[in-house]
């Protein structure tokens, strides 16, 4: 009989397989460390993933957060358990711009309840600088 692995296992599987989420691959961006209640994502915008006003477009910072916070909170299942994101609140405090260098996604679990999980994550550029924030709160559910 196989043991169902928990989340963190999951994603530490994925990892160690040098696998990334279809989206992430599309967009260029990638898981980079994961840990119980904790992950970090990377990526290097371009003028590609521009909005018409010249600056990285919100839904790519948005995806990024909101990435951060769904691994976050996975690492968190338990075995046999899944989640969706029900909200995202994302606060847009600096632009990205084609030289904002690598940024970073830092997710953190916050809680995660029998029905519902709670994360946070945070977008620095490269000069460590604060870009944007978000928090989420996503629903836990048992796989069928």
């Amino acid at each position: 009989m196989t043991k169902t692995p928990t989340g963190l296992e999951q994603v530490q599987a994925l990892l160690a397989k040098g696998k990334q989420p279809p989206l992430g691959e599309k967009l260029g961006i990638a898981l980079v460390e994961a840990d119980h209640g904790h992950c970090i994502f990377e990526a290097t915008p371009d003028a590609s993933a521009y909005n018409p006003m010249g600056t990285v477009h919100g839904g790519f910072i948005a995806t990024m957060l909101d990435s951060a916070c769904g691994i976050a909170a996975h690492t968190g299942l338990r075995p046999g358990y899944a989640y969706t994101t029900l909200e995202l609140k994302v606060s847009y405090l600096r632009p990205l711009h084609a030289d904002s260098g690598t940024v970073r996604a830092t997710g953190r679990l916050l809680s995660m309840g029998r029905r519902a999980g709670f994360a946070e994550a945070s977008l620095h550029n490269a000069d460590g600088q604060l870009c944007a924030t978000a928090t989420s709160t996503l629903l836990v559910f048992e796989q069928k």
